[in-house]
């Protein structure tokens, strides 16, 4: 089935481009001949490249290359080898890409551009797109990768299809930088696959072939996209499979760019990992960093960004565990190994649920309850489309290194599931109340935590709020949005509610169990 995406701007603009000069030290990724995913046998390890989509549109308020750093850190650290850095054509955008060059060429980092085609146009800004990649083609952070000896320019996009790939290629020729490795979001069936080097997929999640979550019966799978990209390129090209964790939006009259919906997430972010390692693409990249506005962020809430109206389902919600879920996986994958078990090297436990449950009633005072823009066809009132795919449940993904038990007590409920060494998984029915959780090793506990977030049956500040409270065991550093990010909270809000962190510093105390069960681990099919 076709993929496309419904919301795809046509907005004219060009931008003025000054060429780089080329960079010594430049670092060069090498990549076989024939890259394509399901080749394995002619795979090479120093081939697989993990990017992470970073929205350069939302981060205005950074003044310095210092801003950038403890995100390049952080995403090092993982074993993300590139910023995928999206742009629009905002006044901003040469500055701060200029501090994230710089910052990544600190941090032996590297990044490169992903033009988004809701705000460049593919019809008419081929040129600007080629003297945009030049412009930052020849500074050292830049991605390069090699292809049979030769050394390419990476870059991106998000959309694009249509785009004139030969007159991009001119124009960055001209400006000194002929050879270009250009893998756009374009779509089978939909962009010509035949003029470009490879592609990246960007739908990460389960869906209905048309941009919403699945619904009469259709179900396009994450693992059918793949293999329609692979059928789609040639042994020559690279695929780049997505991989996220989440996507909830719920953007009301308030802004502009009104929608609301999900796409059914649960235990997507192992369960896709599993999937990652089974295909070894060539390449992998994380939706998103920073995109707040659709939940799928993995990095900090306190990555210094504007508040584009999310943070009335971002409060007080961080997502740093799905970072540590992600390390052994990246780290299995780059070494072509079929399980994350042997790069796991401390004990620990990774959670996530929604805070409320998916039938509370707030359309008395939710955000979406009146009519709005709905020009892209992604506005409903109320509960966001899709929310009946998503399970009223309290996610665990162990990372042991011996076998253990994991008991979580959800409300007054208690369940244990007794983990393998290695990565494992499982989900219980969450109840209202604090959510605690526990390993266990010969009857004798190692480690316990009570989450900071409980589980309400009321709606906080108002609204409807899919997004995802992810934890951990041991627990992480606090992790809170900073006062920008926090700056559109109120607006259009219908009740009081404070635009602060508000997580207690000390967990709500554990109702003790008057009922116990046991989890079983979460089946490995059928594929997300």
């Amino acid at each position: 089935m076709k993929l496309f995406l419904s919301f795809i701007l046509s907005t004219f603009w060009l931008l003025k481009a000054t060429k780089a000069s080329p960079a010594v030290n430049i670092k060069t990724y090498d990549l076989p001949s024939t890259n394509r995913s399901q080749i394995m046998s002619r795979q090479t390890t120093s081939s697989k490249l993990v990017f992470c989509h970073f929205m350069i549109g939302v981060v205005s308020d950074r003044t310095s290359s210092a801003d950038f750093d403890a995100d390049m850190q952080r995403a090092k650290s993982l074993g993300i080898d590139a910023f995928a850095l999206n742009i629009g054509t905002d006044s901003y955008t040469d500055t701060q890409l200029g501090y994230a060059y710089e910052s990544a060429a600190n941090n032996d980092m590297s990044v490169f551009i992903s033009f988004d085609f809701n705000w460049w146009n593919a019809a008419s800004d081929a040129a600007a797109v080629g003297a945009k990649i030049a412009q930052y083609a020849g500074l050292s952070a830049q991605l390069h990768v090699d292809v049979d000896g030769a050394s390419y320019v990476f870059a991106s996009s998000f959309a694009g299809d249509g785009l004139d790939i030969a007159t991009v290629r001119s124009i960055a020729s001209a400006d000194g930088f002929p050879d270009i490795y250009f893998a756009p979001n374009f779509h089978p069936g939909v962009g010509d696959l035949s003029v470009i080097d490879g592609a990246l997929n960007w739908l990460a999640w389960e869906n209905d072939g048309d941009n919403k979550a699945p619904q009469g019966g259709v179900v396009v799978t994450v693992t059918e996209g793949d293999q329609e990209y692979e059928s789609a390129l040639s042994l020559t090209q690279g695929y780049i499979a997505p991989a996220s964790g989440w996507f909830s939006t719920h953007f009301g009259p308030e802004v502009s760019y009104s929608k609301n919906w999900v796409f059914p997430s649960d235990l997507l972010w192992y369960m896709r990992w599993l999937e990652i390692l089974e295909m070894q693409p060539s390449f992998v990249e994380i939706v998103t960093w920073n995109d707040y506005g659709e939940s799928h962020y993995i990095g900090p809430l306190s990555s210094p960004h504007t508040d584009d109206g999310s943070s009335k389902w971002v409060n007080d919600m961080p997502h740093n565990g799905w970072l540590d879920l992600a390390k052994p996986f990246i780290s299995a994958y780059k070494a072509g190994a079929s399980s994350p078990a042997s790069y796991i090297t401390s004990d620990e436990i990774i959670y996530w649920y929604r805070i409320t449950p998916k039938n509370l009633d707030c359309d008395s005072t939710d955000t979406t309850m009146v009519t709005a823009n709905n020009d892209t066809g992604n506005y409903f009132e109320g509960r966001p489309n899709g929310y009946d795919t998503m399970a009223d449940d309290v996610f665990v993904v162990p990372l042991l290194t011996a076998a253990g038990t994991i008991t979580v007590n959800t409300g007054a409920t208690e369940y244990t599931f007794d983990a393998p060494a290695g990565a494992s998984a499982f989900s219980v029915p969450f109840e209202v109340g604090a959510q605690s959780f526990a390993l266990s090793r010969n009857g004798v506990q190692v480690m316990s935590a009570t989450s900071l977030k409980v589980i309400q049956d009321t709606c906080p500040c108002g609204i409807y709020n899919f997004n995802a409270y992810v934890g951990t065991v041991p627990e992480g550093t606090r992790d809170v949005l900073s006062a920008d990010g926090l700056a559109s909270l109120t607006t259009g809000l219908k009740v009081a509610c404070d635009p602060t962190p508000s997580l207690p510093v000390t967990p709500p105390t554990t109702t003790a169990a008057t009922a116990t069960s046991t989890a079983t681990a979460a089946a490995t099919s059928p594929p997300v």
